[in-house]
């Protein structure tokens, strides 16, 4: 995977400060787009679950 791999979400328009995600070769990174060094790595599986859980906004809104 190269650097050209990274995306953001449209949603994040021209903000610079957002999460970045690639895939390939079986895995998902993530990263923050103002720290570049610090990957997560994941499965496909995973982060569908997370994308899920996102979209049906079932996550700690930290009340």
């Amino acid at each position: 995977m190269s650097e050209l791999d990274w995306q953001k979400s449209s949603f994040s328009g021209d903000q610079a400060n957002c999460v970045e995600v690639r895939a390939g070769d079986g895995l998902v990174e993530l990263r923050e787009s103002d720290d570049g060094d610090v990957v997560l790595h994941t499965t496909p599986a995973a982060f569908a679950g997370l994308l899920r859980a996102v979209k049906a906004d079932r996550l700690d809104h930290h009340a």
